[in-house]
């Protein structure tokens, strides 16, 4: 196990001024403490475990009173972040916010969120309550069906990503669009104070320094400067990415008038009978991203071809009349249920049965699972969707 490394720097880098120091001076009444407690309830749901929740709560009542008036006095500052590296699917750094600065990201979000999302389209999937991989799976099948008639007319498909999306997402760009969706005070304050914050400030590394450099230096929000990136790991990241490619969808859905799109974070797939038609909008999409959002696709990520080959979306492949699982998506799963430990083997199998269940052909993978788990000696029920605490019998 890695050294746990308290790290604290200081960027030179010249940063936008931040609506946060305007809250030091000059005080806000506007957050209740019946919203922090629930903003911490909805925290504790994902992150009780941790040692950061687990500090927080030995003496939660003080705790809480002391983050409610900092946040009325202007006097909240977000504390130290925990940086560590994951290697699947591939090596990527995750910024951490500690429990109290992640309790002040749900009370933001209870506030404005629900309301910002009613302005987004349908088809802008992640992050939002209802629409995860297996609605943004089903609703693309849907559009697919829809625009080939069942599958009996031919389409083309174009599917892209933003490249190296969150460590290039443009801060100042992502101000302008919060101060227009959250123009009441004191919450544009805090959302603008949290988006300016620079987690590489202060922060612990959990990660030994060998898996931090297998990190990619373009993908790494320490290479950046302090007016790019959002760090990943945190609720107010994935929502502020949400608002920040909101101004793609509008332009898509309104002016390129494109009937059948869909979006998951960075990934979107537009479907259209003309392959010239969606290299048209390839381009018109470019440009639009490089002029207001200065953001471009990732090229070696960009694909054009007919939609009956399959469209990989979500980890699912849409093929005519079926949806089967990603093939990397199931080797994971076999190779979890082969070499994971065994105390927290069950969690892992019983996740992979779930993401397996969501494609509507996966009873061969589910099978291979079973037998993967079988050979551990553990317990899987007849339908093979969840192992049991047990041993097999």
């Amino acid at each position: 196990m890695a050294t746990r490394t308290t790290t604290t720097r200081t960027t030179s880098f010249a940063r936008a001024p931040s609506a946060a120091s305007s809250g030091k001076q000059h005080g806000h009444a506007g957050f209740s403490f019946e919203a922090l407690a629930q903003a911490y309830i909805d925290c504790r749901r994902s992150k009780r475990n941790s040692n950061s929740a687990l500090a927080f709560e030995l003496d939660l009542e003080r705790n809480l009173m002391h983050l409610h008036t900092e946040l009325n006095s202007g006097t909240y500052q977000p504390g130290p972040s925990t940086c560590f590296v994951v290697t699947r699917p591939k090596y990527r750094e995750v910024w951490a916010a500690a429990f109290r600065d992640r309790i002040v990201h749900h009370l933001l979000y209870n506030h404005v969120g629900a309301r910002i999302e009613r302005t987004f389209i349908a088809d802008s999937c992640a992050c939002i309550p209802g629409r995860g991989t297996l609605y943004a799976a089903q609703r693309l099948e849907r559009k697919a069906r829809s625009i080939t008639q069942n599958w009996r007319r031919p389409t083309h498909y174009l599917k892209c990503d933003l490249a190296n999306f969150f460590v290039t997402i443009d801060k100042r760009v992502l101000a302008s669009q919060l101060q227009a969706a959250i123009p009441e005070q004191p919450w544009q304050t805090l959302a603008q104070q949290i988006l300016w914050h620079d987690p590489r400030e202060s922060f612990y590394l959990r990660s030994p320094h060998r898996l931090v450099n297998r990190v990619p230096q373009h993908k790494r929000l320490a290479a950046q400067p302090a007016y790019l990136g959002l760090p990943i790991g945190n609720l107010s990241s994935q929502f502020f990415a949400n608002i920040y490619l909101n101004a793609l969808d509008q332009f898509v859905k309104h002016q390129l008038r494109a009937r059948h799109y869909i979006r998951y974070v960075d990934d979107f797939v537009l479907l259209h009978e003309s392959p010239q038609q969606l290299n048209t909008w390839r381009k018109q999409i470019e440009a639009f991203l490089a002029d207001r959002l200065h953001a471009k696709l990732n090229p070696s990520k960009t694909i054009l071809q007919p939609a009956e080959r399959g469209i990989d979306f979500v980890g699912q492949v849409i093929k005519p009349h079926r949806r089967i699982t990603r093939r990397r998506t199931v080797a994971n799963a076999l190779r979890a249920a082969a070499h994971h430990p065994a105390e927290s083997l069950r969690e892992t199998a019983n996740s992979h049965f779930g993401l397996l269940r969501q494609a509507t052909h996966s009873q061969n993978d589910r099978r291979k699972l079973t037998k993967a788990l079988l050979l551990r000696g553990r317990a899987v029920d007849y339908g093979m969707t969840k192992i049991f605490k047990g041993a097999a019998q």
